[in-house]
């Protein structure tokens, strides 16, 4: 399996709704929320298979305290290539040692993020989006 990583390369925003329900994420299908989801991300990484969008790490940063993993989608049949994994290490070396990287997990992935790194929390709070 041939899989190249990209930074900054921002897919089209129908590749990416594509990706997140293939990947079973719950996320807006509206191209113009996507579009810009995408466009405001301070780190992109994508990965591809020749031409076709199989996985994707969105990230919102500023650079030297945190740094929030919005999205980390990868195609069903990818999953087990250790994708995600790679986009992470490639989003953890962007960032640098003095950012911490942290996220929200859907309850199907609880298990795979100690597994790349991550350190369970509960000290989190939030405030739910209205649409």
């Amino acid at each position: 399996m041939n899989i190249t990583y990209e930074i900054g390369v921002i897919p089209a925003p129908e590749e990416v709704i594509e990706l997140f329900v293939q990947a079973g994420l719950k996320r807006p299908t509206e191209p113009e929320r996507i579009a810009l989801m995408l466009k405001n991300a301070d780190l992109l990484v994508t990965a591809w298979q020749e031409d076709k969008l199989v996985g994707i790490c969105r990230t919102i940063t500023d650079w030297v305290w945190c740094a929030y993993l919005a999205d980390l989608a990868v195609f069903t049949g990818f999953k087990s290539a250790g994708i995600g994994k790679e986009m992470i290490a490639i989003t953890r070396q962007k960032l640098g040692d003095q950012c911490m990287l942290l996220l929200l997990s859907v309850p199907t992935a609880f298990d795979y993020y100690p597994k790349v790194g991550f350190n369970k929390e509960d000290r989190a709070f939030s405030i739910e989006r209205t649409k």
